[in-house]
């Protein structure tokens, strides 16, 4: 009998949603703790901001380079196992990182890390997309992603007030020891895969990895999917990594704890990435993301204000409309390519997802310093402009609720 997946409101579901949610934390607050201490990295290793943010780059470029890999691997072993594993090994590789006292040195055990993180990302989806049935996918695949924006909180703030009385190492530290005891949760919770499909059987059907990703890289639906984390992830680590620099500045002059609270604006994403799945599910996905990237797009018109207040308010609604627009993607690619290839379109998304991460959160950083936080407010209201495009060209038609 064929696996139907699991119900809303069954044990099992819960447990799902719940390790997800964990899984999410452990991954994502590793991930970008050192973006809260950032203006004091470079500081202590005495390195420009751009040089600083290589910290996150180096670690968003490791994962971005292991997604198809942990695929792969995820393929032959099993979603949970793979997922296992790396958030093991990122744990025991975050505790190493901050004994560097080189920005040089940092970044090895940083991609490093990365590089173990990868297995979440780009097993997750697929596990949800194979675990629960297609009408509850979506609101599922919103749940798992509000459970990465409180990672990212968690991991933001308790490095950030951490290092202001301890010094960045400590701030890093900290944030690690809290994914820790997020990663166990996850392994306790995270129930038996039952939709899955080993590898060696789709060997059988001549069902490659190859040939998985090459009809996937030519399928427009999937390449607008990927546009959209590519240039929106993009945008929205680069005002993450250089905000804090920006209201440190004149005329605003904020005091290093407020800007580490600034981190709260995730809170946004928190509320926002399930009512954005919900809704795609009522209303279909396309609509949803269309006006996620516009309310995105809105807030950081907001944050080229002189005002502190209407930067705060354009961070919300930045912030809200991002995980909006990621919920809807991260979930409609997965279910929109063929059931063999979920894995691989899902290590595809991230793979993007964490490129643009890796590229504008350090390009724009150059931008950043050269030309003023106007044209670098320009270009991240210009790289959603080009995802909206994007979702208007090969996305409208393939809404299953518009046609």
């Amino acid at each position: 009998m064929t696996f139907a997946g699991h119900a809303p409101g069954s044990p099992e579901y819960r447990r799902l949603i719940l390790g997800l949610f964990f899984a999410g934390i452990a991954t994502f607050g590793q991930l970008y703790a050192p973006q809260a201490v950032l203006p004091l990295l470079a500081r202590d290793l005495a390195v420009d901001p751009a040089t600083a943010a290589l910290s996150v780059s180096a670690a968003t470029l490791g994962l971005a380079a292991s997604v198809i890999g942990w695929s792969v691997v995820a393929d032959r072993i099993g979603r949970v196992p793979a997922m296992a594993v790396g958030v093991i090994a990122a744990t025991a590789l975050g505790l190493l990182a901050p004994f560097a006292g080189d920005i040089g040195i940092l970044l090895a055990p940083r991609c490093a890390e990365g590089i173990a993180l990868g297995a979440v990302p780009a097993v997750a989806l697929a596990y949800l997309a194979e675990e629960v049935g297609p009408r509850h996918a979506a609101a599922a695949a919103g749940s798992y992603i509000a459970g990465t924006t409180v990672g990212g909180l968690a991991g933001r703030i308790v490095s950030g007030l951490v290092a202001e009385a301890a010094g960045w190492q400590a701030g890093v530290w900290a944030a690690t020891g809290l994914c820790a005891v997020a990663a166990a949760l996850f392994l306790w919770l995270a129930p038996r895969s039952q939709g899955f499909v080993p590898s060696r059987r789709r060997a059988e059907r001549g069902d490659g990895v190859l040939t998985r990703l090459l009809r996937l890289l030519r399928s427009p639906r999937q390449l607008a999917l990927y546009a959209q984390a590519f240039l929106l992830m993009g945008a929205f680590v680069a005002v993450y990594n250089y905000l804090g620099f920006h209201l440190s500045a004149p005329p605003f002059a904020l005091p290093a704890w407020l800007v580490t609270l600034l981190f709260l604006a995730y809170l946004a994403g928190t509320a926002s990435s399930p009512w954005a799945g919900v809704l795609a599910s009522r209303t279909g996905r396309y609509p949803v993301l269309l006006g996620s990237v516009a309310v995105m797009a809105g807030g950081a018109a907001l944050m080229l204000s002189p005002l502190t207040i209407i930067v705060l308010v354009g961070l919300l609604l930045f912030t809200a409309g991002f995980f909006g627009a990621h919920a809807v993607a991260s979930g409609w690619t997965p279910v929109a390519a063929p059931a063999e290839s979920r894995a691989q379109a899902s290590s595809l998304y991230y793979f993007a997802y964490y490129a643009g991460s890796s590229l504008f959160g350090w390009a724009l950083g150059i931008a950043f310093g050269a030309w003023g936080w106007a044209w670098f407010g320009g270009i991240v209201i210009g790289m959603c402009a080009l995802a909206a495009v994007a979702a208007a060209v090969a996305l409208r038609a393939a809404d299953p609720m518009r046609s």
